[in-house]
């Protein structure tokens, strides 16, 4: 038997990578087929086309016809798209509207909330490649960040999560931003140190430094997610000075570029070591100012 869609229509403002992801995702869960809009009518159409939405003629069309809305834009578009939305509508239903910003609540929702749509803030907490069949895969089991207008609105995003097979975390309004430097300090920055120790390895010679990384650093990434900060191994958790300063001399004289990350990141570290009482050398924190 097949499980009862849970929305008449599902609509999606945006054409790229999650917007992409979401209408396939939510399309067995919709009577009708998701209805795609976006400025560019171009990257609407090869957005229908790679998942067998509709488009369509304009935001009027997408409130007056979906009983579910989701604002995929960038970060900088969401407040003008929520403005032009409250602007047309809802007219004679009060649709459930929410953005994937993870950086905003649902204060830059409040025109449509005034206008009468349930609202909120869903952000799924993962990497959007452009590959929309295996996001759909990747998104069950993912966590979504959600904060709602009200606890209806709450209510209503835990079960829009639910049904792309995601785990909802409730966040409050006043600690999103936090919320959203914390992933990103994980996932970005996690990109800029991995490409700073490739640099460096090529400069040592190595050939293909993502095949020598790629076993030491996923098993460090196990170890931090199972252990925290307990996964620590290493020349700073030993208080190995030498060690530190031989790093230095060589990143100085062949990685410069690296120096300043690599510096910051072992100050941080010894931070965290003093903070959890572990004695920090006085040398060692010497060479790391």
């Amino acid at each position: 038997m097949m499980d009862t869609p849970r929305f008449q229509q599902f609509g999606i403002v945006g054409s790229g990578r999650v917007a992409r992801a979401l209408a396939l995702g939510f399309a067995p869960h919709s009577f009708a087929r998701p209805l795609l809009w976006g400025r560019s009518s171009e990257h609407v159409r090869t957005a229908v086309a790679g998942i067998g939405g509709a488009a369509a003629h304009d935001l009027g069309q997408i409130l007056a016809r979906c009983d579910a809305v989701a604002i995929a834009v960038s970060d900088d578009a969401l407040a003008d798209v929520v403005a032009d939305m409250a602007a047309r509508g809802p007219a004679d239903h009060a649709p459930f509207v929410f953005h994937v910003s993870g950086r905003s609540g649902v204060a830059v929702l409040k025109p449509l909330r005034a206008a009468g749509a349930l609202t909120a803030a869903v952000h799924p907490a993962m990497t959007f490649t452009g590959n929309p069949a295996g996001e759909v895969e990747r998104m069950a089991g993912a966590r979504f960040a959600i904060t709602g207008s009200t606890p209806d609105a709450a209510a209503r995003a835990c079960k829009a999560v639910s049904l792309l097979g995601g785990v909802a975390v409730e966040i409050a309004e006043e600690r999103r931003a936090l919320y959203h430097a914390a992933v990103c300090h994980a996932s970005n920055h996690l990109v800029t140190l991995i490409a700073g120790a490739s640099d460096a390895l090529t400069e040592a010679g190595v050939d293909d430094p993502a095949a020598l990384l790629a076993p030491l650093v996923r098993a460090a990434l196990e170890n931090s997610l199972s252990s925290g900060f307990a996964g620590l191994s290493g020349p700073l958790l030993r208080g190995d000075h030498h060690t530190i300063g031989d790093h230095l001399d060589a990143l100085v004289a062949f990685s410069p570029g690296l120096l300043p990350a690599y510096r910051a990141m072992a100050r941080a570290t010894l931070d965290q070591l003093e903070r959890r009482g572990h004695g920090v050398s006085a040398e060692m924190d010497r060479k790391l100012r």
